[in-house]
């Protein structure tokens, strides 16, 4: 237990020692000598002293690093440094390390007098304060108790009750939490959850791979594939501190619409394709039973465009149909390189009449892909294409074909309107046109081209995403695995 008058004196012998015992004594306070390192740990341990005085050098070490070592074990003692001479440095040294005051010749009674009682006062308002902190604290701690074993049973409860399928994991991929929902989902039943890593309790590879990946790319958004048809849309969510969360909505019903729908799309686009392409036919003849004056002429010419148009669209939606049903199983050894010259060649008039600026990079040591030519093509054309339709006259288009980790990158970049952020994520989706672009009457479009160079892009195990900003143009990037890989 701490004495509150005892000083205990850390000097080696000399006239200040005696000094220093003279003066503390004559001031009412208990004095103790320590004349080596050995005999000041015990007297620190058994005595506990209010205050020590160290000298600079004691028993040949470092006064100021003893005291370092004396303010880790004990953080409340007031430590006072005396030197041989004033040295400015070092008492800045030493009241940064957290002495309390600081002694040098030539000294005084009232010098010491002073210099100990303002230490031991100081330490003594410290012990207070933290007195007080720590009973305010465990108080505080106590109530928090009390509130979170309340709150944690509310948040039990409401997990359990939620539809969704819930899913806490630690920074290990340790269960934390896993509610009903999720035990209904995999068929769990009253398996323990709780501490088990999660490939131990559930065997989807959709799951797995979806916290896996997310790990290493923060992938968000993910669809979880049953063997008995039903489907998942899952969010990856992670959760500082703690770990992660991932959910699941059952969205099955959804994807049999969407199933439903496309079937129905390429139905009626498959029968329509050939009463239009008799009609076109036969605004062909016209022209050949007799003359037409100029009025008939104008007609004729906007029917054809009207009809082309509508044909041209409905030959992207059965493409995309095909593509979506998986029938685009044609692969061959394909030099990306060979196939962009025939785009350039397609969208070099259209750059020239609005006087675009078309530039290319093609790395020299670019590999070949396996995949159909025709897709790729088509792929080319929608990305190229679209990049010299919305730049404005006298714009710029790059195209930059680069290897990046053994795969290729795509990379397509104009300095156009730009998209939104808020609608970049949306681009890919059918029908979908930027509200910027849609409501631009000379600039036509279906909406459907840059889903299809999504189908493609994904029936060849690659990836397409694109980085734009509104007012400066946008870049489309595509991401495939040569035929190596």
């Amino acid at each position: 237990m701490t004495k509150s008058n005892l000083i205990l004196l850390a000097l080696d012998a000399s006239p200040i020692l005696t000094l220093l015992e003279r003066t503390l004594n004559a001031t009412g306070f208990e004095v103790a000598l320590a004349s080596e390192r050995e005999g000041l740990n015990k007297s620190l341990q058994e005595a506990v002293p209010a205050l020590v005085i160290i000298g600079q050098r004691f028993a040949a070490e470092d006064g100021l690093e003893l005291s370092k070592e004396m303010l880790e074990r004990f953080p409340t003692l007031p430590i006072i440094l005396y030197a041989e001479t004033d040295d400015a440095d070092l008492a800045k040294q030493a009241l940064r390390a957290g002495l309390s005051d600081y002694l040098s010749p030539p000294l005084k009674v009232e010098d010491i007098s002073n210099a100990v009682n303002r230490s031991i006062a100081r330490a003594r308002q410290l012990g207070d304060w933290l007195r007080r902190e720590v009973k305010r604290t465990t108080s505080s701690l106590a109530e928090k108790a009390k509130l979170s074993e309340s709150e944690r049973t509310k948040l039990e409860a409401i997990i359990n009750n939620i539809q969704d399928g819930v899913i806490v994991l630690d920074d290990q991929r340790k269960i934390l939490m896993g509610n009903r929902s999720v035990r209904t989902i995999f068929n769990l039943g009253d398996k323990t959850l709780i501490g088990k890593p999660l490939e131990d309790v559930i065997s989807n590879a959709d799951v797995l791979a979806l916290s896996t990946r997310s790990g290493e790319n923060s992938l968000k958004y993910h669809e979880v594939n049953f063997d008995d048809g039903r489907v998942f849309n899952a969010q990856y969510t992670p959760i500082p501190k703690i770990g992660s969360a991932i959910t699941m909505q059952d969205i099955s019903y959804l994807k049999e619409l969407d199933r439903l729908k496309n079937d129905f799309v390429h139905t009626v686009s498959h029968d329509l394709r050939s009463p239009l392409t008799a009609i076109l036919g036969y605004t062909e003849l016209i022209g050949r039973t007799g003359p037409l004056n100029d009025n008939q002429v104008e007609f004729l010419h906007r029917l054809q465009g009207s009809v082309q148009h509508i044909t041209a669209l409905i030959n992207d939606l059965l493409d995309l149909g095909r593509l979506e049903a998986g029938f685009d199983a044609r692969r061959e050894v394909v030099h990306l390189d060979n196939i962009l010259k025939y785009t350039l060649d397609m969208v070099e008039l259209q750059a020239r009449k609005k006087k675009i600026t078309l530039t290319t990079k093609v790395d020299p040591e670019l590999k070949p892909l396996r995949a159909n030519p025709i897709r790729i093509r088509q792929m080319l054309d929608n990305l190229v294409s679209n990049a010299v339709k919305y730049t404005q006259d006298e714009g710029a288009v790059k195209v930059e074909l680069s290897m990046r980790d053994g795969q290729i990158v795509l990379r397509v970049e104009d300095n156009g309107a730009g998209i939104p952020s808020e609608e970049q994520s949306r681009v890919f989706d059918k029908f979908y046109r930027a509200t910027n672009m849609a409501d631009n009457e000379k600039v036509e479009g279906s909406g459907l081209g840059l889903a299809i160079v999504k189908s493609i892009v994904e029936s060849h195990q690659g990836r397409v995403w694109v980085e734009s900003t509104l007012g400066s143009g946008s870049a489309f990037f595509v991401l495939l695995p040569t035929e190596e890989a």
